[in-house]
């Protein structure tokens, strides 16, 4: 009997032109395309839910599947005016550097288990430490997302700055305190719960009215908690919040963390790689001064989703953290850089070929033309920004630092719920696919959220965006019950 798993090479070549075929007319109607066709999950099923097959089907059929099902009835986060939460639209030399990875297969666990793949790594975390002035002895691996950088850099710290060796006794004596602004990522509050500190020891910092943390309130918080007898010992700097983009002061948290011996975590997932856009650049003065940096090329370097990195500025922290041996991952006969291993680094032990898709960008386009298109995106949303101050019935409701913009639809004369309002006015928006925004919460009010991180995005989207709100305000009302 034939082994159906041994794919002659002419038929690989030919799912190969197939697939192609369907990726280069993705992007090729990526922009005339709904952002969002409504559907519903009973809807979906039905067009997919069948037994496990028993036998295999023609390649090219399963992409008619892929095409018909996948392809419309998804969110498209590489179209122009998707503007919701913080999505790469992807790029077409990464895409192709997925596939490579994937048929290559290589598990990136240490240099012998993938010699050139492992130095492409480390190649390409010293091109983003040069992206950030971040110090060219400091260490770095590239892992799932921002949420895994940050649970790697606050476990570097819980090591550094507990007292014993917290990895083999686990955390004793006076409960450690962590602090964070009110507007940091959850992610935080997560790494927290999972590396045994308790949320409840998560210090939230207020901010002040630029949304940035108050330094003066952290400085008080810290104080208290030593007076107490709790032991401080990280506070996370945001470099672009989540909900509204906003920058925290980063050299002046680094002063007062020298001060109390706090290890400085930056959760530079979203706004980090804006450093390459000179209006952004000033913000990352002093970012080299933080002990550890959580990134996400996979948000402004334009990558697919899957690749995020943390840079350590003392390796041996990041080691004390992390190494571990066992009989069956002990390197034998190799000595010095043949001897590295990424485990020792962060939490994961089988680990994706990420770099190649990181490679293949820098090499093929440049970090100029990066910096140039993430300086246009800071530009359409300030653009934006003004399109909104420039009406009588819509407002801003957080400065822009970065490329996030929250407003509200606040009609003249109104008394009523705004925050019901402007959620009926979300729905809309995104029900109706030419644009699709997100929400948050600015001081406790409802705001609608949109954020521009795509290459593709022009100022005229920006008009269209507008447009796209006031269509949806003008449904809203037309729906209302008359009285």
């Amino acid at each position: 009997m034939p082994n159906q798993l041994l794919i002659p090479v002419s038929e690989i070549r030919e799912m190969g032109r197939a697939a192609l075929h369907l990726v280069a007319e993705y992007y090729d109607t990526l922009a005339g395309r709904a952002v969002l066709r409504p559907i519903t999950s009973a809807e979906l099923r039905s067009r997919l839910d069948e037994p496990a097959p028993s036998t295999g089907l023609p390649f090219a059929g399963l992409l008619d599947t892929v095409r018909d099902v996948v392809q419309e009835f998804s969110r498209h986060n590489g179209h122009p005016r998707f503007f919701g939460y913080v999505a790469s639209p992807g790029m077409p030399a990464a895409a192709m550097g997925s596939m490579i990875a994937a048929a290559f297969n290589i598990n990136v666990t240490s240099w012998r288990s993938g010699p050139a793949a492992t130095e492409m790594e480390l190649l390409c975390i010293r091109w983003l430490k040069e992206m950030l002035g971040y110090p060219a002895d400091a260490a770095g691996l590239l892992v799932s997302g921002g949420s895994m950088a940050n649970f790697a850099g606050i476990a570097a710290a819980r090591s550094a700055k507990a007292p014993g060796n917290v990895v083999r006794d686990g955390i004793v004596g006076a409960p450690l305190r962590l602090y964070a602004s009110e507007e940091a990522h959850f992610s935080i509050r997560k790494a927290a719960a999972m590396l045994g500190i308790g949320t409840a020891n998560l210090r939230s910092v207020k901010t002040g009215p630029d949304l940035r943390m108050d330094l003066a309130h952290l400085d008080r918080l810290v104080r208290e908690d030593r007076d107490a007898g709790h032991l401080p010992f990280c506070v996370v700097a945001s470099a672009g919040t989540a909900g509204t983009g906003a920058v925290d002061p980063i050299g002046a948290i680094a002063d007062l963390a020298r001060t109390h011996n706090l290890w400085l975590h930056v959760d530079a997932a979203y706004g980090g790689f804006s450093a390459l856009a000179p209006s952004a650049r000033a913000f990352f003065a002093r970012i080299a001064e933080a002990d550890s940096v959580a990134l996400d090329p996979h948000k402004w370097l334009y990558l697919p989703v899957g690749c995020g990195c943390v840079l350590y500025r003392h390796p041996a922290a990041a080691r004390a953290a992390f190494s571990e041996n066992a009989e069956y991952i002990r390197v034998v006969g190799l000595e010095h850089d043949e001897a590295f291993a990424f485990w020792d680094y962060g939490p994961e032990l089988s680990r994706p070929f990420r770099a190649l898709d990181l490679w293949l960008l820098l090499k093929s386009v440049g970090t100029r033309a990066i910096g140039e298109a993430i300086e246009d995106n800071i530009a359409c949303a300030k653009y934006f920004a003004g399109l909104v101050s420039a009406t009588d019935d819509f407002e801003m409701l957080a400065p822009v630092d970065l490329s996030i913009f929250c407003f509200r639809y606040r009609p003249r004369g109104f008394a009523g719920d705004l925050d019901a309002l402007n959620e009926r006015v979300l729905l809309e928006v995104q029900r109706g696919g030419s644009s699709y925004l997100s929400n948050t919460s600015v001081r406790g009010a409802f705001a609608l959220r949109g954020c521009v991180l795509n290459y593709r995005t022009t100022r005229r989207d920006m008009e269209i965006l507008l447009e796209d709100v006031r269509n949806a305000v003008r449904s809203v009302h037309q729906s209302e019950p008359r009285t």
